[in-house]
Formats: C-alpha cells, structure tokens, sequence
C-alpha cells in the first residue's frame, strides 16, 4: 500500500477535519489552489499507507509522488516553494527569516496551547491554559492593528497560522473582549477570503455556527 501511495500522481493530504495543523495547511492549499486529493481521518485508526509512509503516525501528511512530508510547518513552506504563485513568504532573506521566527513563536506559544485541547478528554482548555492564550493574543493586538495582515501587506503563511486559532477561540472558551478590536476586524478580514471558506471542513464551519 505504501508503494501505491507513493506513485500517486496525484498529492494527497493524510487531514484530520477538526486538527489544526491540518487546518492551516489546507489553507495553503486552497490559497494557492492546489489540485490535491484530501483523505479525512475519523478517529484514531490511521490507513495502513499513512502508517507506512510517516514514521510518527502524525497528521497532516503529504505525499507527492516520491516525497512524503509530516511536520505542518515543512509542509506549508514546501508547498509555498513548488507553487510560488501567490507567494506566501517574503523574497527578502531577512524579512523570511523575521516571518520563520514569528510562525516559531506563534507554533510555541498558542498552538502548544491549543494542542491541549486535541488531548483533554473533554476537549476543552483549563482556566489557566485560557487565561495564558488570551493575554498572548491580546500582547498583539498592536502587530494587528498595523498592517491588514499580520505584519505585512499581503497574506502569508502567518496568516495561514495564526487564522485557525483564532477561528477556534469560541470553542476554547476564549473571548478577547472589548480591547481586541484590531484583532476583531482582522479576524472579519482573513475569513471572509475565499481560500480560508473553501479550507475549512464541515466540522470546522460548525465551530462557529
């Protein structure tokens, strides 16, 4: 089966519909609009090929002919680079480098929040794993305000990072409340694009109904 994955001519996404790292890298795909076939995980049990092609057993996977890749951030900027239309990272080395600390940063300290919400039972942040997420958001509100994107004028791969959990905040319990305004009005702006609408799942719609 492994063998058989790896020939497709077509790539494949290995996505959970409700993880966030598969998230944003749907929203990747659907910003570049990338001919791709998506194969949604239910619950635990991952397809023998997945088990075969990735060593961790971890999703997103993407395999694109020879290639298999499974760390989300690996992912989204390999598939920035072998689509470079629209580009999602600054040409300039400094200023990649500056947006590569920024998705680091974003990565260690939001989503390493939110992960815990993927492995509580109940699929909820504590008081205090709320507390700290909402007031590192809110240290930001400046960043959200300067530009109509995050640190810059275009949409980027931060973008594609920082929309998927701010999209789940309702469902973290979380409400920035009357000082996020810039964060309120970046959040209408990022998803009211059509790529973040067409990457979402039916679950991931329903986090906001």
């Amino acid at each position: 089966m492994g063998v058989i994955a790896n020939r497709r001519s077509v790539m494949t996404l290995f996505s959970r519909p409700t993880d966030i790292h598969s998230h944003r890298t749907r929203l990747v795909l659907a910003e570049k609009n990338i001919n791709i076939k998506i194969s949604n995980i239910m619950g635990q049990d991952l397809p023998e090929d997945l088990m075969d092609l990735n060593p961790y057993h971890s999703v997103p996977t993407l395999v694109d002919r020879d290639l298999t890749l499974y760390d989300s951030r690996v992912i989204i900027e390999y598939l920035d680079e072998r689509f470079p239309h629209p580009p999602l990272m600054p040409v300039d080395p400094v200023t990649r480098a500056q947006f590569r600390l920024v998705l680091f940063r974003i990565e260690t300290d939001w989503y390493s929040i939110a992960e815990e919400v993927e492995t509580s039972p109940d699929g909820k942040l504590g008081s205090k794993a709320r507390k700290m997420l909402r007031e590192s958001i809110l240290q930001s509100t400046e960043l959200f305000a300067a530009r109509p994107y995050f640190l810059s004028e275009e949409f980027s791969l931060v973008d594609c990072t920082i929309a998927p959990l701010l999209w789940r905040l309702p469902i973290y319990g979380i409400d920035l409340g009357k000082s996020a305004e810039p964060i309120e009005k970046y959040m209408d702006r990022v998803f009211a694009r059509r790529s973040f609408q067409q990457g979402m799942t039916e679950l991931e719609q329903e986090m906001r109904l």
